[in-house]
């Protein structure tokens, strides 16, 4: 559909997603149709009757592997919170005294489109950043960084927490953990493939014993198996890729539409672009794990990363979205900032050992109390005594 203008924007960003969501369950079948291969090989009499086979149990695999799926993403939903504040630092503000400018923005957001107010936390870092998470409205939640807040002015503020918001109200959170745990069982299985593969004692004892002159009647022998298990290799290895693009590419799009929902939300997208181009100067948080840096605002590695696996879109792409879109108008790209530590690292010179030769010179003393000092008169008493000064 031709994008003429924000809500059309919106809505091919959204169908983009959904269609991009619906391929997880295909590639979970590839990945169960490989691992039917693998059962199947050392007794298959062709590599046709070993694909027909692996067919079969289809309907036996594919159940086991949305069950292991749904206790993953049980357990995702029930500590989704927890972990992120555990790996990120973020401290829950409970009270509006704590941070009230960032409640009272949030709050006035949240009016305006009739929303529940979310969980707010802040990390303590001057880097500047912010995301959103929560699988369903209550338990939803917006953190952001000291560095951001005290970076953006409230304008901006609010642009960014009305990104937040976006996401919490399309579900993206909760898109991104359904996606998290569609990848986790996949890279199980390929992880589970790759070690039989390593220690490879089962398919080492179907080979020797199949290619013998029994395998001429119970089975295709050994070049059968090996044919098998190379196509099973090609679609596990096929199915991980593409999973792991199919989830960027997710991410990739979501970030467009909370964009522009910002600007739906606010009506200034000069606001939004801004607050962008300020994120762009420090997003930091490199100690982060990558899964988590994915449900940023920014993350430059990331959105540099080759087109397919990158999980952002560059800040150009975003502000050009939104300048196409939405009308806003574009300051241009602000100077990088470097990060607290490589600046401290930077100015403190490495201390320089003393020369063989050289003596230590020994700290200096404290002087002694004035009031213990000697006078012409004896020592001076201490002050308060019963003879005076």
């Amino acid at each position: 559909m031709q994008a003429v203008g924000l809500r059309t924007h919106a809505w091919n960003t959204a169908i983009r997603s959904v269609l991009l969501l619906a391929g997880f369950p295909l590639l979970l079948t590839m990945m169960g149709y490989a691992l039917a291969l693998f059962l199947v090989a050392g007794d298959a009499y062709s590599v046709e009757d070993g694909l027909r086979r692996a067919l079969g149990l289809l309907p036996a695999i594919v159940p086991l592997a949305l069950l292991l799926a749904a206790i993953w993403f049980g357990i995702a939903w029930l500590s989704h919170n927890r972990i992120l504040d555990l790996v990120t630092g973020a401290k829950r503000v409970g009270d509006p005294r704590e941070e009230p400018r960032l409640w009272h923005l949030t709050e006035a957001l949240c009016i305006s489109r009739g929303m529940t107010m979310p969980r707010l936390a802040v990390i303590e870092t001057p880097a500047r950043n912010a995301f959103a998470s929560g699988v369903t409205a209550r338990t939803a939640g917006v953190t952001v960084t000291r560095g951001l807040m005290d970076a953006l002015d409230d304008r901006e503020l609010s642009a960014v927490l009305a990104h937040e918001l976006a996401h919490i109200r399309n579900g993206d959170a909760r898109l991104g953990v359904i996606a998290a745990v569609f990848v986790g069982v996949i890279t199980l299985v390929t992880d589970m493939v790759w070690q039989g593969m390593r220690s490879g004692r089962r398919w080492n004892f179907r080979i020797d014993t199949r290619s013998s002159s029994r395998g001429k009647r119970d089975s295709g022998g050994g070049g059968v198996v090996l044919a098998l298990i190379a196509i099973a290799i090609l679609i596990a290895v096929l199915a991980h890729v593409l999973a792991l693009v199919l989830r960027m590419a997710l991410s990739r799009n979501r970030e467009y539409l909370a964009d522009a929902g910002a600007v739906e939300l606010t009506q200034d997208a000069d606001a939004m672009i801004g607050a962008l181009r300020k994120v762009a100067q420090r997003p930091g948080l490199k100690a982060v794990p990558e899964q988590v840096r994915a449900l940023f605002l920014h993350d430059a590695a990331l959105s540099r990363a080759a087109g397919l696996f990158a999980t952002h879109p560059p800040i150009e792409q975003r502000i050009a979205a939104l300048v196409r879109f939405c009308g806003g108008r574009d300051p241009g790209p602000l100077p990088e900032i470097p990060d607290e530590e490589e600046t401290a690292s930077a100015a403190l010179p490495e201390p320089e050992a003393p020369a063989p030769w050289q003596e230590e010179t020994p700290p200096p003393q404290p002087s002694p109390e004035p009031s213990r000092l000697a006078s012409p008169w004896g020592p001076v008493p201490k002050p308060g005594s019963p003879w005076g000064r």
